[in-house]
């Protein structure tokens, strides 16, 4: 069968041969604690074998394997090979890598498929496996459900001279940090920034700072000593502090933090002030409108600042509002032929630079709108006001929904109530993680963090 594994997004599927309810791939991938549920040794390999097979019906033959640095990579690199092998595929390995890598490198080397083996911003004891097409995307939903019905299939190996082969790529990182360079003006440089960037003890440790090095900066890396169990901890996207001290000790210019697997990115401006993805998404939209090049308006999500969307209508730009997760702010930008996207946890998308999040790029691009407008991060920042936003994460255990009570829902209409047209309340279970999402946005900050504890203790009551 000829044909291009991004085709399989077209099956269609009798509703008899199994449910439409993924039991295995989440919002990004499969995921979980190593050892335990989702992610064992087992697992990995049957998956491997699984994927495999369903790819191969596309004619795959060539995947590339890439993973971030927390110590089970090793682990599942191993099972994840054996398994496509068993299935007949070829296997490259790329060994540490940031996530945007392995999509930009699938499309490199014509690969058919690509792998990550990374739980990105979760802790060293998670981890978690994810694919991209041969064109650099994130499989569809149809994809993932035929490989979770080969998962119900007893595992059988092809014949020996039918094993696939396992090869490596010893110059991935080299390739990648030009890739990331080419996202910068060519007759500008960063001579003259301090910049301090946080790597997260992840993917990015030894490529971040040498690409922000090459375009002129002057680097203070952080978070670039991985030992397999420090992803993560107390530094990166999601841990700010160390950055913001970093920042403001060094008398530097900006901060820049990626997560584990480098898909995402928070900024700090020299004050000490972090700046997240809406704030990114809005300097990015107006660069391109200040160009010429934006087409249309920005897709944010339903967790999105309210102050971004008041500030990009005040430049007569359009905004929608996805699901939560960048599989889904992809499908909204494509269905509306727009380019710029993204969350406010830093995952940026923009598709005239990549086909998913790359906090690398993102922070270039970031970088050229303050040389292109001869600003500081403060000053494209001065124009949009973000309301008061909290996030109260509610861990929960089980297959039951508190959300669907009538003590939530009942709590939740009286704090909408309260807050009239300049507030708004999201619960939402997490699609990664055993968490409830109670997030609330309002004009005033202690009003906004009392109605979030309100009702995030109603849901604890119910777990």
């Amino acid at each position: 069968m000829d044909c291009k594994l991004e085709q399989i997004s077209s099956w269609k599927r009798d509703d008899k041969r199994g449910s439409k309810v993924k039991k295995f791939f989440g919002t990004d991938g499969i995921r979980g604690k190593v050892g335990a549920g989702k992610m064992t040794p087992e697992l990995a390999l049957k998956l491997g074998w699984a994927a495999g097979r369903v790819l191969s019906r596309s004619g795959t033959n060539k995947v590339i394997i890439g993973k971030d640095t927390r110590i089970s990579g090793y682990l599942f690199e191993s099972a994840m090979e054996a398994g496509l092998s068993a299935a007949g595929l070829n296997v490259m390995l790329m060994g540490p890598m940031p996530t945007p890598a392995v999509a930009y490198l699938t499309r490199t080397f014509r690969a058919e498929a690509g792998v990550v083996i990374s739980a990105s911003h979760n802790p060293y004891y998670d981890n978690g496996i994810k694919f991209f097409s041969t064109d650099g995307s994130k499989l569809g939903d149809e994809i993932e459900l035929e490989i979770e019905r080969e998962l119900e299939k007893p595992l059988v190996c092809v014949e020996s001279h039918l094993l696939g082969k396992v090869s490596r790529i010893d110059d991935a990182p080299g390739r990648y940090i030009e890739y990331c360079k080419g996202n910068f003006p060519a007759d500008q440089t960063l001579h003259g920034l301090k910049i301090v960037v946080d790597c997260a003890n992840g993917a990015t440790y030894h490529i971040a700072p040498n690409v922000f090095r090459e375009l002129g900066a002057d680097v203070i890396a952080i978070g670039d000593k991985p030992d397999g169990l420090n992803i993560n901890h107390e530094v990166g996207a999601t841990s700010m502090a160390k950055i913001r001290e970093t920042v403001i000790s060094e008398g530097a210019d900006l901060g820049i933090a990626l997560d584990g697997d480098g898909d995402r990115i928070m900024m700090v401006n020299s004050h000490g002030r972090v700046i997240d993805g809406d704030e990114i998404l809005y300097i990015l939209a107006c660069d391109a409108k200040f160009r010429g090049v934006l087409h249309g308006g920005v897709v944010g999500t339903l967790m999105s600042n309210l102050g971004l969307e008041l500030a990009l209508s005040e430049l007569d730009i359009p905004f929608l509002r996805s699901k939560v997760g960048d599989r889904y702010v992809m499908e909204l930008l494509k269905e509306n032929d727009w380019r710029i996207g993204g969350e406010n946890s830093g995952h940026i998308l923009n598709l005239d630079h990549g086909t998913t999040g790359d906090g690398i790029v993102a922070g270039i691009l970031v970088l050229a709108a303050m040389r292109r407008r001869n600003a500081t991060l403060e000053e494209l920042t001065e124009n949009i006001k973000m309301l008061p936003q909290v996030l109260v994460n509610v861990r929960f255990e089980g297959d039951h929904n508190p959300l669907e009570s009538d003590e939530v829902l009942e709590a939740k209409l009286e704090v909408e109530t309260k807050l009239g047209e300049r507030g708004r309340v999201l619960l939402r279970k997490s699609g990664t993680e055993p968490l409830i999402r109670v997030m609330v946005e309002g004009d005033i900050e202690a009003d906004v963090l009392m109605h979030a504890n309100f009702i995030a203790d109603k849901v604890r009551n119910l777990v």
